[in-house]
């Protein structure tokens, strides 16, 4: 299998140059069997290195050098390990579901357009595969470069509607900002250990000095809240919705927003190293757990909604990796990824059987019409709530755990958002699928289940989304039983172990699934039959609104740059620079129409005119000669 490393992240690129350069000529099931041939292979491939690593250990593949200069050299490697691994298998197996599913739900496109499609998905997998497969930091920012790239392609798909053009161009920019911490942190990195490998850069780690470590483990942290859509840089990923809906699937669930945790994860031993840094992280991951929860409470937009949901639970993750719970930051990965491509997929065939109508106040009473889709959601619902035995429990407990033993404020505050999660997420739920059915009359004609195409990946996402997390049940449950910890263990080697009483870790779960409960039977109670259809007045409105947090970057940041690039344009480029240049134009233009009046064609004109030049040049001559005399007798 080592000789088959390659082949996983070639096969999507192959996928995407297929589709692409013959995106006119190919039929569309030629490009949905070429689109998602390619993504199952990989992930069989990535399946079969799963095994061998957990069998012998990581594969190291070293094909040549990228960069090869004096006191540099970075080779072009791929590192499969136990972490690694299991992002090839989250990449490549929810990927291929969500493949599936967009077979079917973008049918509807043209040819070349649904070429088009599937092939920005198979560079968007290919981009995020190069990116946790990278033996060293700069192949994995290709990779974090290229998804950046795959999701300006893939939000603005419909580049006809500026306003997703518009939400493209700030999901782009905004992770270029990101970016650039990133990047100005793996340089960092060069110019104090001379190399960018993991192994080389984790050996020589302890000759750091502390500022070093914390400066490049906070810019680091900088280019994290950018992917991964933390506090301040996370306005961009509420705006991604503008996507087709499997887009979302994918982004949300199996790609880029997962880089920021991956990345953190990996470098596990620069972030034990600083704790200034973990306390950051942690603050920032609760602050912005909360603040999205909080908005999602009281959006109507279906996918706005499991978009704030999103960043809520990317929140938790970076408070797990903050307390130094990294295996718990990674099991919630995967587990997000389950019942959150689930929920978004189910969101897509509520959109579909509605018209592509995303208003959760004009649906209700869906269940009778969907029973599948019903189904797959409220599973998903209950799996993101951390209700046992579905696998957000168990990832969410290993979080909140170690929250609690790190500082107990960070755990109340992390139960209060789990509370929220509840609440919002079955607020969506009774909103959608309870009560009556409140759209239109033609609307309810025409509802029916989604195609088994969609519905497939439905019923596998919800059987994750149930067992997915019986991989790392607590110790306090099944002694060694939680065999997710310990194949991570060698990669995580920093992974702060939290002990603490059998009674305190039953009695905090206790209180955390008590308070979801409790969240949950009051939106159904309160939501089932009295849904909210007018508009919100008061906090609600200032929730509604997103805290107003786009307003304010418009008026400090957006607003005052549009306004000086428009000094720039109007003043000093226009009327400075382009003044000047055709100022030079329009006084040569003037100068050459006045000297060409000398060019008279009279005889006696030119003749004057050389009698006048033979005056000038004998009165040149003549003070020439006395100033030089006059110079000669001085000096």
């Amino acid at each position: 299998m080592n000789q088959l490393v390659y082949l996983v992240p070639l096969l999507p690129l192959a996928g995407f140059l297929i589709n692409g350069l013959f995106r006119k000529s190919l039929s569309k099931q030629v490009v949905s069997l070429i689109g998602c041939g390619v993504i199952l292979i990989a992930f069989l491939i990535s399946l079969g290195l799963f095994w061998q690593v957990k069998s012998n250990g990581p594969i190291i593949q070293t094909y040549f050098n990228f960069i090869d200069i004096e006191g540099l050299t970075i080779p072009f490697s791929f590192q499969v390990d136990a972490l690694s691994a299991l992002f090839m298998l989250i990449i490549t197996g929810v990927g291929f579901l969500i493949h599936v599913y967009s077979a079917s739900y973008m049918i509807e496109e043209t040819e070349p357009h649904f070429a088009r499609y599937f092939s920005y998905l198979n560079l968007f997998v290919f981009s995020m595969l190069l990116l946790v497969m990278g033996g060293n930091y700069l192949i994995l920012f290709l990779g974090w470069e290229g998804v950046g790239l795959c999701s300006y392609l893939l939000i603005g798909y419909w580049f006809k509607n500026n306003d997703y053009n518009n939400a493209a161009k700030k999901a782009f920019i905004m992770n270029r900002i990101g970016d650039v911490g990133f990047l100005l942190g793996i340089f960092w990195l060069i110019a104090k250990l001379g190399t960018v490998n993991y192994g080389n850069v984790f050996s020589a780690a302890v000759n750091l000095s502390a500022v070093d470590v914390t400066g490049i483990t906070l810019l680091f942290f900088i280019g994290a809240t950018g992917k991964s859509a933390q506090i301040p840089l996370y306005t961009w990923l509420p705006d991604a919705m503008a996507g087709p809906t499997p887009v979302s699937a994918l982004i949300h669930a199996a790609t880029m927003v997962t880089a920021g945790v991956y990345m953190i994860a990996r470098s596990n031993v620069l972030y034990s190293m600083s704790a200034i840094t973990e306390n950051i992280i942690a603050i920032i991951g609760i602050a912005t757990a909360l603040l999205a929860a909080t908005i999602a409470i009281k959006q109507n937009d279906i996918k706005k909604v499991l978009a704030y949901s999103t960043v809520s639970q990317l929140g938790y993750m970076f408070l797990g990796l903050g307390v130094g719970a990294y295996s718990g930051a990674v099991f919630h990965v995967m587990t997000h990824a389950f019942f959150k491509a689930l929920l978004f997929l189910g969101a897509g065939s509520v959109i579909h059987a509605m018209g592509s109508e995303q208003d959760i106040r004009k649906m209700g009473g869906l269940r009778k019409y969907m029973p599948v889709t019903h189904i797959t959601f409220l599973l998903a619902c209950l799996a993101i709530s951390g209700i046992p035995p579905f696998s957000g429990f168990f990832s969410k407990d290993e979080i909140l755990a170690a929250a609690y033993a790190k500082n107990p404020i960070y755990w109340v505050l992390g139960v209060t958002g789990a509370a929220l999660t509840a609440f919002y997420m079955f607020r969506l739920y009774a909103t959608t699928f309870l009560g009556n059915f409140r759209g239109t009359h033609e609307q309810e004609h025409y509802l029916h289940e989604s195609p088994a195409a969609i519905t497939f990946p439905l019923i596998v996402l919800a059987i994750l989304s149930v067992i997915g997390g019986w991989v790392g049940i607590p110790a306090v449950m099944i002694p060694g039983a939680n065999v997710f910890h310990h194949f991570l263990q060698p990669v995580l080697t920093t992974e702060v172990v939290s002990e603490m009483p059998h009674t305190t870790e039953w009695l905090l779960m206790g209180v955390s699934v008590a308070i979801a409960t409790i969240a949950i039977l009051w939106a159904l109670g309160k939501f089932s039959k009295h849904p909210e259809l007018g508009e919100p007045s008061g906090v609600g409105k200032f929730l509604a609104n997103k805290w107003y947090i786009d307003e304010l970057y418009d008026g400090l940041v957006v607003n005052p740059l549009n306004k000086f690039a428009g000094f720039l344009k109007n003043v000093v480029e226009k009327r400075g620079i382009d003044g000047i240049v055709n100022g030079v134009g329009r006084f040569v233009l003037y100068a050459s129409r006045q000297v060409r009046l000398i060019q008279s064609g009279q005889v006696g004109g030119y003749i004057l005119f050389m009698v006048l030049a033979m005056i000038v040049l004998m009165l040149i001559w003549i003070n020439d000669g006395y100033i030089y005399t006059y110079l000669s007798k001085i000096f």
